[in-house]
């Protein structure tokens, strides 16, 4: 066990887990934050992306020692901002989201694509989705609705 130090949604905490535990089981299981899903476990669905220091990162691949020091931003925290405002109701109006299971890590790969890159091009997009799978909708209608955040969000990323 080792002290691990890190932000998590804007507040300092400290831990005494596994250094080799996954980022993805201590959010879930130890802080009780559900929003970010397993899918595949090994890095290839995107289901468990959060945000570490900005950019969006598969929560199943990084140990928690590896957070040491860093800020880590879950969806839980991001519903509280306007960007996710501006992301969710693009979703909803373009048909981005069925089932839901995929949602948080597609919110999380816009995300970090339009804090890059406010104005993507199509290509830009699917690129940026590129390691995020989903099942129900297709991708037509997620890639819609991040084109259209970033026109409707401007000025915000």
């Amino acid at each position: 066990m080792a002290n691990i130090k890190f932000t998590l949604n804007n507040k300092v905490v400290e831990v005494d887990l596994d250094p080799s535990m996954r980022l993805i089981d201590a959010l879930r299981l130890h802080f009780k934050l559900t929003a970010t899903k397993e899918g595949c476990g090994e890095g290839s669905c995107g289901a468990c992306v959060v945000l570490m220091d900005g950019k969006g990162i598969n929560s199943c691949l990084m140990p928690l020692a590896n957070v040491n020091g860093h800020s880590i931003i879950t969806l839980e925290e991001f519903k509280k901002t306007k960007q996710f405002k501006v992301l969710e109701e693009c979703f909803a109006d373009e048909g981005g989201s069925q089932c839901g299971f995929c949602t948080p890590g597609m919110i999380f790969a816009a995300q970090s694509l339009l804090a890059s890159n406010a104005h993507p091009s199509e290509e830009e997009v699917r690129e940026a989705l590129s390691g995020n799978l989903c099942r129900c909708t297709g991708y037509q209608s997620i890639v819609n609705a991040i084109l259209r955040a970033a026109k409707e969000g401007e000025g915000l990323w």
